[in-house]
């Protein structure tokens, strides 16, 4: 074993954490060294997100120490920020071991003198958003790892606004984090007199606010029996969708039973992704068996949504998260304004990577629409840039995750389901599906088409490979891509456009980001980007045309399926 990696395995067999923490670290030297060597070859590092990664023992797992020293170093700076009292809300998923790391940074930031609002059992990701505003508090946090595979855990830092961290507050954590070098630097305990446990105040604080998002309650009124089929997949979203939508109106909503107890083991699914139609699938079977107007189903900490709708032939079919997204805010902005409700400051927030087509409803309907990075923290941000000059309506990414409102400041599963079964009753009192509402919006705005394509590079040096594949496409960008001239590239690491074609160059005024952007002549958008929290890099496609009428649909839908295999096959990827 490398003797740097030995040397940080010895302090923690000789250091003061726990026997059996000290007993697998002896069991993997004997029997799986090279996990241990993964497990320590370095920190687990505190992102501008927080902490993500697999659970276990070493400096590169989700362990009692490595949540311990995070937050160690956020209350530090907490009390940097705010010399009088501080105040935080801690909240968790149902993933294993969720609860002992809530609890454990519960105890430090108590020990640290801070006041604790501990939720009482597991609770949505938004949730917490909505209480560190309610509650006043100046930060939070939640453990989750939101929708990926059952050995990982996270830990996701917020800050007064209930936002993830934005600048300078991300990276000043990061700096206060980095100085805790040991366990010893820790307040374990001490404090316990500063935690609060609460729950159903704060639950139903927040239906309300939920239902104050609707916009055709009356709709609802005469759809009541909607039929909706709704899953949880073993997440923590069975705490609220179905309170939410029975507060709404709806009196016809079905849970799929195998997925409607929170397991962290995640039983009935690979990945508790809805984005994923493997975890899915009891849901679509339940939906085609109800003959349902609408499938939904959240993530384990509920923040991102996927629905099920059936297409022109009675297959039930998964909307992407675009598509969603486009159903979404086209239904906030028309029905606000259908309904005399809409206000010339309206403005509604996307980012780079999700569909353009949401930018053309926008200004279409003489709404304000901006683009920020991906990432909710940095529509909250705009948001706070914008307050009490701008009405925020509604924000969205293509990665299954909406915001509606301005009452918390991060994706919202739980709010989204109740839109998105509102629409659909608002739709069905038109005659029409949510499927068929898309393909009209497609005739009146332009067919926009879109795939994701991620590629995973594991072990060591998978970082180091997708930094090589960046550097490669930004020293020497394609000339043409499936025929069609590149002619735009946008580099957000260095905040700069330039037109391929004339040479003309441009800053970006966004925040710098490892993402790169190609434009095509034909209008295709092909951006590259690496993710923050994995050894993964997402290449976002988006290819458009117009569609003339609502019967070409099928075979237009099949043209876009082929220039987008053909770019994609192109690329090499």
């Amino acid at each position: 074993m490398d003797t740097a990696i030995q040397a940080k395995v010895n302090t923690w067999l000789n250091g003061d954490f726990d026997q059996a923490t000290k007993d697998e670290i002896i069991r993997l030297q004997k029997e799986e060294p090279a996990v241990l060597a993964d497990a320590f070859y370095k920190d687990l590092e505190f992102g501008t997100g927080g902490l993500r990664g697999i659970m276990g023992v070493g400096t590169n797992r989700m362990n009692k120490y490595t949540v311990g020293m995070a937050t160690q170093g956020y209350a530090n700076y907490l009390k940097q920020c705010f010399p009088g009292s501080v105040k935080v809300a801690i909240a968790h998923d149902s993933r294993n071991n969720s609860r002992f790391f809530a609890e454990t940074a519960a105890h430090v930031f108590a020990a640290n003198g801070i006041k604790v609002f501990l939720f009482e059992d597991l609770r949505p990701t938004p949730e917490l958003s909505f209480a560190i505003r309610h509650l006043k508090c100046q930060g939070g946090v939640v453990c989750t790892a939101s929708h990926n595979p059952k050995e990982y855990n996270g830990y996701k830092a917020y800050w007064d606004d209930g936002s993830q961290l934005v600048p300078p507050h991300d990276k000043n954590v990061i700096r206060e984090v980095q100085k805790i070098v040991s366990v010893d630097d820790v307040k374990w305990s001490g404090g316990e007199k500063n935690i609060t446990i609460i729950g159903k105040e704060i639950d139903e604080a927040y239906i309300e606010m939920v239902k104050g998002l609707s916009v055709y309650p009356e709709v609802i009124s005469r759809h009541s029996d909607l039929k909706i089929v709704y899953t949880p997949i073993h997440g923590t979203g069975i705490k609220l969708v179905p309170q939410v939508l029975e507060r709404f109106g709806f009196k016809n909503v079905s849970v799929v039973e195998e997925q409607k107890t929170p397991d962290g083991n995640f039983p009935t699914v690979v990945y508790p992704n809805p984005e994923e139609s493997e975890a899915m699938s009891f849901g679509l079977k339940l939906a085609e068996k109800t003959d349902a107007d609408i499938l939904c189903g959240t993530d384990p900490d509920a923040d991102r949504i996927a629905i099920g709708v059936k297409d022109l032939h009675g297959k039930w079919v998964l909307m992407n998260g675009n598509q969603t997204a486009v159903l979404a805010f086209n239904y906030l902005i028309e029905a606000r304004k259908t309904k005399g409700i809409a206000k010339p400051n309206d403005m509604v927030i996307t980012t780079i990577v999700t569909t353009p087509m949401i930018g053309r409803i926008a200004q279409a309907n003489g709404v304000a629409c901006y683009h920020v990075l991906t990432g909710f923290k940095w529509i909250a941000d705009l948001i706070r840039q914008k307050e009490k000059k701008e009405n925020y309506i509604i924000g969205g990414e293509e990665s299954f995750g909406l915001m509606i409102g301005d009452k918390i400041r991060d994706k919202d599963g739980i709010s989204a389901v109740a839109l998105l079964c509102e629409m659909a009753a608002y739709e069905k009192e038109k005659g029409r599906s949510l499927y068929e509402k898309m393909i009209d919006l497609y005739v009146q705005y332009g067919f926009y088409k879109e795939q994701l394509v991620s590629i995973t590079k594991k072990g060591m040096d998978g970082q180091q490979q997708i930094a090589a594949m960046m550097e490669t496409y930004r020293k020497n960008p394609p000339a043409s891509i499936n025929g069609s001239a590149v002619l735009k590239l946008l580099d957000y690491e260095l905040q700069k456009g330039k037109n391929l074609k004339t040479g003309e160059e441009w800053k970006i005024e966004l925040p710098q980001s490892n993402v790169l952007q190609f434009i095509l002549e034909d209008g295709t958008s092909i951006s590259a980007r690496p993710s923050g929290t994995e050894p993964k890099i997402k290449f976002y496609f988006s290819v458009n045309t117009v569609l003339e009428k609502a019967a070409d649909f099928e075979k237009v839908n099949r043209q876009l399926e082929e220039k987008i295999k053909a770019v994609i096959g192109d690329m090499k990827l």
